[in-house]
């Protein structure tokens, strides 16, 4: 499995991009998404909502199970990806490219992973 180096990651299997003007686009990993198996639902924050790092966020349905999407920081969401909602399946496609699940305004410090820790994280 292969794990971007450009990325930053938490514990919980979200993934983050630093994008220009301290806002983020924030997914989930591969691993996530192969251990849930085929996502059939993706409930996502709503623009204008405010999150707290480490606080649940969402929510993702597959075949197998449930599982919590969780704020990998401080922030505001400014945008959604509309079409992991209407077609949830590509985030086991494309979880690192067109599979990412929202924006998010920075407001507070970042403690995430880095390639390196993540991979000893999972094993891989």
């Amino acid at each position: 499995m292969t794990v971007p180096t450009h990325l930053t990651y938490t514990a919980e299997h979200e993934w983050l991009l630093a994008e220009e003007g301290g806002t983020a686009r924030v997914g989930i990993t591969q691993h996530a998404a192969d251990a849930l198996g085929d996502v059939v639902f993706a409930e996502l924050p709503e623009p204008g909502v405010v999150l707290t790092a480490g606080a649940p966020c969402g929510e993702l349905e597959s075949t197998k199970a449930v599982s919590e999407i969780y704020a990998p920081a401080d922030g505001e969401v400014v945008e959604v990806n509309q079409a992991v909602i209407d077609d949830p399946g590509v985030l086991n496609q494309d979880p690192y490219g067109e599979g990412w699940l929202f924006v998010l305004r920075v407001t507070g410090p970042l403690d995430l992973l880095d390639a390196a820790a993540y991979t000893d994280q999972i094993g891989a």
